[in-house]
């Protein structure tokens, strides 16, 4: 996808000089994608120079086999707006991002870039981003770790698939043989996996072997093509010495390892020693750890027996009460029978009871009024009777009387009576 509409991003830093590690942008969109861009103020694999990446912001979400191609510019201002440096716009064509390749990026001052941990120039990115976007796995087994080395070994890969891309008439047997040499020394020694290339070789190998007819004409553009190769040699061959030179240095570099890590080794011995007490102490220790463990376990069965003794007789405690919370819960059944039937009557009652005092309601006015009607005849019945009542009360005093008078000589009669007796003393 190509971003054919301009799109200018500005974003600031501040205490710009004091940074120690990478600072990153905002996110921001462009044709249809999101980008941020990483700055490194010390620089990234080469120090004290501004490293500044254009990166794409969700490389993981992206469709797969996803790709982007944009061309960009940087520029670096400082306070007051002036511009400091300006990159040129990355090198003229479009960069292409992938998934492989999901960061472009240039050096202030030295343009090379670490892909995959080799550094390479700006103008092997594309070259070298296509090499493991065929070939992803071609340095699963590559050996060297200096990068002196790596380097050398990833200009001497590149020098040999731009060899081998050209028409196979065109390559003189000098160049085949550098080839083959170049091809095992690639495979053998520095462990890229090369078996496309192998067979690619062979193929040249094999065409060249076929007969190339032609005139006269054919044969002097050979010849040139000829003079052609061997001035291309003898560029080739100071390549080669510059390389002898690079891997004698690599040989340096790899012997003064060789000297720290066997003067590492001499104080690792020295350490071991040291170690060696340590770990004798140490087995005494887990020595006399083991007896007290052991008597701990013998102490433990005895108390293991124990609990599982008290544990059967919890486990027939809870037997016996299971079974009598069984039998409760019977009871319970039967008693929360009787309480609903209980229940139910004295719902009946409340409303039979509800029925009476309606009914004795209706009584009680009826009481009421015959009541008030039997007063009422009562006070008439007092009024007509106040005449008789006194009458009759007269009546009753004279036959008191009248009584006391009988009574008076009753008691005369007595006494009279008892004098006549005669005295039996």
């Amino acid at each position: 996808m190509e971003d054919q509409k301009q799109t200018s991003f500005t974003f600031e830093m501040d205490n710009f000089s004091d940074k120690e590690c990478f600072v990153y942008s905002p996110k921001f969109s462009s044709g249809g994608c999101e980008w941020f861009v990483r700055v490194y103020p010390k620089g990234y694999i080469v120090d004290e120079h501004l490293s500044l990446f254009l990166c794409v912001a969700n490389p993981k979400s992206l469709r797969l086999g996803w790709k982007r191609r944009a061309s960009y510019t940087f520029a670096l201002l400082n306070e007051s707006g002036k511009e400091l440096v300006r990159t040129t716009e990355s090198s003229l064509y479009c960069q292409l991002f992938c998934a492989q390749f999901s960061a472009w990026g240039v050096v202030t001052g030295n343009e090379t870039f670490d892909y995959y941990g080799f550094q390479i120039l700006n103008s092997q990115v594309v070259s070298v981003g296509e090499l493991f976007t065929k070939h992803p796995d071609i340095d699963a087994n590559f050996r060297p770790k200096n990068q002196l080395a790596k380097t050398t070994y990833m200009n001497l890969l590149l020098g040999l698939i731009e060899t081998l891309d050209k028409p196979p008439h065109s390559i003189t047997d000098t160049e085949l043989g550098n080839a083959q040499n170049d091809l095992i020394e690639l495979t053998d020694l520095a462990g890229f996996k090369l078996d496309w290339l192998k067979k690619k070789f062979d193929e040249v190998s094999l065409e060249r072997k076929k007969p190339n007819g032609g005139d006269d004409t054919q044969v002097q553009e050979h010849i040139k093509n000829l003079n052609l190769e061997l001035e291309k040699e003898k560029v080739k061959s100071a390549t080669y010495a510059a390389r002898v030179l690079s891997m004698e240095k690599t040989v340096s570099d790899l012997n003064d390892e060789v000297l720290n890590l066997k003067d590492e080794r001499n104080k690792e011995k020295g350490k071991s020693n040291n170690y060696a007490a340590k770990v004798w102490s140490m087995e005494q220790t887990v020595s006399d750890l083991k007896d007290e463990l052991d008597k701990e376990k013998r102490e433990a069965v005895v108390k293991i027996v124990g609990l599982k003794d008290e544990v059967s007789d919890l486990e027939h405690e809870v037997f016996d009460l299971e079974t009598e919370l069984n039998k409760e819960k019977g009871k319970s059944n039967a008693c929360d029978a009787k309480v609903m039937s209980l229940e139910q009557t004295v719902s009946d009652l409340k409303d039979e009871l509800d029925k009476e005092k309606h009914k004795s309601a209706a009584k009680v006015l009826l009481l009421n009024k015959t009541v008030s009607d039997l007063e009422d005849e009562l006070n008439r019945e007092k009024g007509r009777s106040a005449d008789e009542v006194w009458s009759l009360e007269q009546t009753v005093l004279n036959l008191r009387a009248e009584l006391n008078k009988e009574k008076a000589a009753a008691c005369s009669w007595e006494v009279l009576d008892y004098e006549d007796l005669p005295n039996d003393k």
